[in-house]
């Protein structure tokens, strides 16, 4: 699998990440397992985690299986800390949380240290200086070796990078952030895409399938055996299953009929060419899901077939998005 570079650093990682949100949930260990060594072996190395996925079990089933199946030194471990299970107070980006959530995260992962630690959204009630500077001491520490954010939005991670940027030796710069980005969620292009590009920062799409919508599975019915009808994944498939998303779903399937390909490998090889991307992240259920997708390393998709998707998933851009003057 070709590699990219994470941003504007030295760190090399595969152009397809895949992702353990329901490790340790509703993927168990063998599947798992199976997951991991299929990744592995196609030439995969970005695994991304976080401290609440499975409410930490992802991140101990990861551990365990680096120690028997997959060597730590292949693998770029990717995780994140910040959410919390707290109704009054989703995001705790304090110092102090910080800091003992990553040491619970490296317990788990049975590892001295993950390639990539990001602050998983963003905390109003904390001063961004403040969880930054837990950033930096992570990188200092050995714990984290290069550093992000997830799901902050334009403004936000423009001041957050300028702000370690102002002290280039002293604090760390921003690798990589983590939003969702598919064909039917293009809100990053507005603004959190421009910033990304002028300050050298790594986009990792989550859900670049559009919660598994663009594979084309629910056109016309949900299957039994879908996350669409899971008792609890269902609300989060759920709010691409409108007559938008359908429009754009049957135009991946035309330029699929088109190519001889599957809609899954149109959205995949659409979203991980898009300027400014480094890796999407994929979680696929099984081995069997996984190995489709990455059968999409060797496609590139004709400008033609580029174009009539942007067009056909276009988002509104207005005035301040856009220049004035070509309004």
């Amino acid at each position: 699998m070709e590699q990219r570079h994470l941003g504007r650093t030295g760190l090399r990682v595969s152009r397809i990440g895949l992702g353990t949100l329901t490790w340790g949930r509703d993927t168990d260990e063998h599947d798992a397992a199976d997951l991991l060594k299929t990744f592995w072996e196609a030439g995969g190395n970005l695994v991304d985690t976080a401290d609440v996925y499975g409410d930490g079990e992802a991140e101990y089933l990861l551990g365990r299986l680096m120690e028997g199946f997959v060597p730590r030194r292949d693998l770029v471990i990717s995780t994140k800390a910040g959410s919390v299970p707290d109704p009054d107070r989703r995001f705790d980006g304090s110092r102090g949380h910080l800091l003992a959530a990553l040491d619970a995260s490296l317990a788990r992962l049975g590892t001295d240290y993950v390639d990539v630690w990001h602050v998983h959204a963003f905390d109003p009630c904390t001063p961004l200086e403040e969880t930054l500077q837990a950033l930096d001491l992570a990188v200092s520490s050995g714990r984290a070796r290069y550093v992000g954010v997830s799901n902050f939005c334009g403004w936000q991670l423009a001041k957050a990078a300028t702000w370690q940027l102002a002290a280039p030796g002293t604090r760390t710069r921003l690798a990589s952030t983590q939003l969702e980005y598919s064909l039917l969620q293009r809100g990053v292009e507005r603004e959190v895409l421009p910033a990304a590009l002028d300050l050298g920062i790594g986009l990792l799409p989550s859900s670049p399938l559009g919660r598994g919508v663009l594979t084309g599975k629910y056109r016309t019915s949900t299957p039994p055996d879908s996350r669409g009808a899971s008792e609890h994944l269902a609300p989060f498939v759920a709010p691409y299953l409108d007559d938008t998303a359908s429009r754009i779903v049957d135009a991946v399937q035309t330029a699929a009929d088109g190519l001889a390909v599957t809609p899954l490998q149109i959205a995949l090889a659409w979203i991980r060419d898009r300027p400014g991307v480094t890796a999407p992240v994929i979680g696929a259920r099984n081995a069997q899901q996984l190995t489709a997708a990455l059968s999409v390393e060797a496609l590139s998709l004709p400008d033609e077939i580029c174009r009539a998707l942007d067009d056909v998933s276009a988002p509104v851009h207005r005035y301040p998005d856009h220049d004035w003057s070509t309004l």
